[in-house]
């Protein structure tokens, strides 16, 4: 007997029902009615229910948190070009053109080329729609290549456009717009600069938002089409709700962005799992039950799964122990609600794995090895470029070998002010602590289990490229390679299981869209009419190859594709 869609979500730690069938949608107790109903108010879904009260559509948000979630609490990067205001403040010289030649590299075929481009075109007004509503952006640009950008720049290249065999293919640009806050000192949670004034300016033109709210179940009528929603609400402005806020921000302080593999993970997730208890039982005892008509669509924006552990497990086990890269209301509930209805998924397997090891850039000048000591890739790639070979293609395993030259060099760069605290931190935790050291190559193969042939001709062909005697096999530029001869020599683990240099993980599969609407699409590849999907929830521009701020950009673009859609339907 096949197990149904609830029954496995259940399995998996999350409150999905089976949908309810409503022969007659007139007859039934609506406690609220509305055109659209967004169900998680993040990134995709603000931008949908801000886009939908603008073309005069009425909004109904509802979300299990306080909203915003994994889009507010980031770094604050929104990839856009193309030649927008910022890029053009900034003298940053860019064309729609040059900007879609790079993307089509990073995201391949996951998405037609017609929506590439309309994601492309719609680029530079988008970024006006945001300064618009009153979105915090600034073009001080940072032109050199790095994983994150000083805290007093906040325009930067945030990708691969100043790798060398990327550079061949189209012309670089700085494309990173990174949200704006005067005398910041961290490089997270900034996000909310984007997302709070986008989400204010909903509320002031009628968006109805109910916090504290899990969507647990779909209405659909008797020809399938998705007709509404039930949640579990508790009480606003009440002593439990209060709590509950208390208790959930405590909780995602101390489970996201937690590594597994750390010595003092288990009672930093045990603080974690206390609050998160504690709001649970709020949940389980106060909270009143609502059904809210939907009109012309529901919206499935929750995020994606990387925060439950059980569903990283089954779709993608290789990456169960990185850090998951998320807040606590990415837990694949959206995307079983989809799947309730018969909505098709894919790209489930699909993480992207962040592992940046620029700065210090001594690092990224010499060579990443895979487990039989043999290089796969140019080592200066943006981080989820060699996330993705190390995890996808390399076994999860892999190790930056460098000499003393190097080494000496690393311990500078990881003093120079212009680092982002975050970036000194990690880089000198690594040197102290994460190497293995020999006196010469051969010797430092063997502590690794390598063939000493095998590294020792690694070596000896990127110590001539370095020099200029040969070309690089992986187009790495010179400029960007030092030969490795200085003994002692060392090696990092930079694996998916690294105990000190934790690999940040994210999930990119989801439901199925037509692109064209942003309808979820059920198993025989049809529109499931009244159902839409945005953001991590659904697949899209970013699942393929993420580069930073992508996932913001195509959140904003597919909520406010979804939100258009029901206004043509609205008329």
């Amino acid at each position: 007997m096949t197990m149904s869609v609830a029954a496995k979500a259940r399995e998996l730690g999350l409150q999905i029902e089976d949908p309810l069938v409503i022969a007659d949608p007139d007859s039934h107790a609506w406690d609220e009615t509305a055109d659209l109903v967004v169900v998680g108010l993040g990134g995709a879904g603000v931008a949908a229910a801000l886009e939908a009260v603008e073309r005069g559509v009425s909004v109904i948000a509802v979300d299990r948190y306080e909203g915003g979630g994994s889009t507010a609490a980031n770094g604050g990067v929104f990839y856009a070009g193309g030649g927008t205001v910022i890029q053009k403040e900034a003298g940053e010289e860019d064309t729609p053109e040059e900007m879609y030649k790079y993307l089509k590299i990073e995201a391949g075929d996951v998405v037609s080329d017609a929506t590439l481009r309309k994601f492309v075109a719609e680029s530079v007004p988008t970024i006006d729609w945001i300064l618009e509503h009153g979105g915090k952006l600034q073009g001080s640009v940072w032109k050199e290549k790095a994983s994150y950008p000083p805290l007093d720049k906040f325009l930067y290249h945030p990708d691969n456009t100043l790798v060398s065999s990327y550079r061949k293919r189209a012309k670089p640009a700085a494309r990173g717009h990174r949200a704006f806050v005067r005398n910041g000192k961290k490089a997270w949670g900034l996000g909310a600069a984007i997302y709070d004034p986008l989400r204010d300016s909903a509320l002031k033109q009628g968006l109805v938002f109910h916090r504290h709210s899990e969507a647990r179940q779909l209405a659909v009528d008797s020809t399938g089409r998705v007709v509404g929603v039930k949640i579990l609400s508790i009480p606003k402005d009440s002593a439990d709700a209060r709590k509950f806020s208390q208790y959930i921000a405590r909780a995602d302080k101390f489970l996201a962005m937690l590594p597994p593999a750390l010595p003092f993970a288990a009672i930093t997730i045990g603080i974690g799992n206390h609050y998160l208890k504690k709001a649970m039982a709020i949940e389980a005892h106060g909270r009143e039950t609502r059904w809210i008509r939907a009109r012309e669509g529901v919206l499935l924006s929750t995020g994606g799964f990387i925060m439950n552990p059980k569903m990283v497990e089954e779709h993608a086990p290789d990456y169960a122990k990185g850090m998951p890269n998320g807040t606590l209301g990415d837990q694949g509930a959206g995307i079983y609600l989809g799947k309730s209805v018969g909505g098709q998924t894919a790209l489930m397997g699909k993480i992207s794995a962040w592992r940046f090891i620029n700065p210090p850039k001594a690092w990224a000048n010499a060579i990443v090895v895979n487990r039989r000591g043999e290089r796969f890739i140019d080592e200066t790639v943006y981080g989820a470029t060699l996330g993705e070979h190390i995890g996808d293609h390399q076994g999860g395993v892999a190790y930056v070998v460098y000499d003393a030259a190097a080494r000496k060099a690393a311990f500078k760069q990881a003093m120079d002010p212009v680092l982002v605290p975050f970036q000194r931190d990690v880089t000198l935790l690594n040197l102290i602590f994460n190497y293995q050291k020999a006196p010469t190559v051969e010797a430092l193969a063997q502590k690794l289990g390598f063939d000493a042939a095998t590294l020792k001709a690694t070596i000896d062909t990127y110590n001539r490229a370095a020099r200029g005697g040969v070309d690089d096999p992986f187009e790495k530029d010179p400029a960007d390679m030092k030969p490795l001869e200085q003994g002692p020599f060392y090696a990092m683990d930079i694996s998916v299981a690294s105990k000190f240099l934790p690999l940040p993980v994210i999930s990119f599969g989801g439901l199925r869209i037509e692109e064209e609407s942003g309808l979820v699409l059920n198993r025989e590849g049809k529109p499931i009419p009244g159902l839409y999907a945005a953001g991590r929830t659904a697949v899209g521009i970013a699942s393929q190859t993420y580069v930073s701020g992508l996932s913001y950009a195509d959140c904003v673009y597919s909520g406010r594709r979804a939100a258009r859609h029901v206004a043509k339907a609205n008329l």
